[in-house]
């Protein structure tokens, strides 16, 4: 049985094949799964996805007419799938549930600390051999307050290392997290986290109940002079409202892996085409905001542990097996 891999990444691909070797053959693709692209999964009846292709209903009826039975999403995030339609559809979906929490909780921190200290803006000076230090004044993170919305495995690796800054910690999440409580953290409601914290950064899942979780009522609670970080979804912040705030002068510095409308844009390259995104247009302008291109999670151990897991998803496929990656069960 070969395995079609869609949206695979340069670096990425030898890692797939290594880690499928031996099992099942690998095809390797760069595209993204959409309705155009669905047609070439025909006859394969296991594929795999990224984050960014589209598994809405019309793709997975179109996957199910093909003879497409299983989907292995290699990402922990899945609100690309139409799980419903999937069931109906008798279709096999799992997931990567894990992968190392190091790999976002220290990039979120690489965010927060270049824009805190204009790192961009710096290295851009320099390259023309500007080596003024107007306009690179950051600020010390020790001592100040450090906001955690969601303190799962990526929260509590954030939480380990502000607390290495020597920083206060408040954490928001439904439930606490007694590694986050031993490290003096306080658990309190999003509006106080929001009103205190010098910086901020989320790190909970894309679901109906977070959509917009940084809303425009969220964005005006904090602090003016605040740092935002977000390395999780897109969809957790409305980018709209937080263009609104920016251009009223407001905020230290944003740090975005993530946003809403990266499907079709990010991992592909734009840069001879226009962006038709006046929002993502407008945001990339601004002095105090980095944006970069959901890659967060793209370490060696992160993308191995992906791999590998993407392997087991598909092997329990074949054997029957059930795990707790699996979001729809085979039929």
């Amino acid at each position: 049985m070969e395995i079609l891999a869609f949206g695979v990444q340069a670096d990425e691909q030898p890692l797939i094949e290594r880690a499928f070797a031996g099992h099942h053959p690998v095809r390797c693709l760069d595209v993204f799964l959409n309705e155009d692209t669905a047609p070439i999964a025909a006859g394969h009846e296991a594929i795999s996805t990224s984050v960014n292709c589209d598994l809405g209903p019309r793709v997975l009826e179109a996957l199910a007419a093909g003879g497409t039975r299983m989907t292995a999403q290699r990402s922990t995030g899945f609100n690309n799938i139409d799980l419903a339609v999937a069931e109906r559809l008798g279709m096999t979906i799992a997931r990567v549930s894990s992968y190392s929490p190091y790999s976002v909780a220290e990039f979120a921190w690489t965010l927060a600390m270049a824009v805190n200290r204009r790192v961009v803006r710096a290295s851009t000076r320099t390259r023309d051999f500007d080596f003024r230090l107007d306009g690179l004044m950051g600020r010390d993170l020790h001592g100040r307050t450090a906001g955690v919305l969601g303190t799962g495995k990526i929260g509590e690796a954030f939480t380990r290392i502000a607390h290495g800054f020597g920083m206060r910690l408040l954490g928001w999440d439904v439930v606490e997290n007694p590694a986050c409580l031993e490290l003096g953290m306080r658990y309190v409601t999003k509006e106080q986290l929001l009103a205190e914290s010098d910086l901020v950064s989320l790190h909970v899942p894309l679901l109906p109940q977070t959509q917009h979780l940084i809303d425009a009522d969220a964005l005006k609670a904090m602090k003016d002079d605040a740092i935002l970080v977000n390395s999780s979804r897109g969809g957790l912040v409305d980018t709209a409202a937080l263009v609104t705030e920016l251009r009223a002068g407001r905020f230290t510095g944003v740090g975005l892996d993530v946003y809403e409308a990266e499907a079709g844009l990010f991992f592909l390259d734009k840069s001879l085409e226009a962006i038709a995104d006046d929002t993502l247009a407008r945001l990339v302008t601004f002095p105090n905001v980095l944006v970069t291109s959901h890659q967060a999670y793209y370490t060696r151990e992160a993308v191995g542990q992906i791999v590998e897991t993407t392997v087991r998803n598909v092997l329990d496929y074949t054997a029957g097996r059930r795990s707790e990656n699996v979001l729809v069960p085979r039929s």
